[in-house]
């Protein structure tokens, strides 16, 4: 359970630590946790804060999930803003990944994203 911003420092630490280059291959490795990282730094910023986020190991490759409260807003990309103002993360997410999309479950949000081993 995520509440702040702050704490993303140590997740993508423990992901690194739990997933060893070797597995997935540096470049990969370093792609799922940006990806990580913008899923979840957007779900505490649109989300209403306490994000769960769970990376799990695939036949494919690395599955993403980061549930919000915010079921009622879907995730939108950025239109006509100014790269500088930020709000690029569904198109990295988009270009990352193999696949990705989101549902509602339970009253929560849940994004994912599917990332290749390498």
């Amino acid at each position: 359970m995520l509440h702040e911003v702050a704490e993303l420092p140590a997740v993508r630490a423990e992901v690194r630590r739990a997933i060893p280059a070797g597995e997935a291959g540096r470049d990969a490795l370093d792609q799922l946790v940006l990806a990580l990282d913008e899923m979840a730094s957007n779900a505490l910023r649109h989300g209403g804060g306490h994000v769960e986020a769970a990376v799990r190991t695939t036949a494919a490759g690395f599955l993403i999930e980061v549930a919000d409260a915010a079921a009622h807003r879907p995730p939108t990309p950025a239109v006509d803003r100014d790269p500088s103002e930020g709000g690029l993360g569904l198109y990295l997410i988009a270009e990352l990944a193999t696949g990705h999309g989101w549902y509602v479950s339970d009253g929560a949000k849940h994004v994912w994203a599917l990332l290749p081993r390498g």
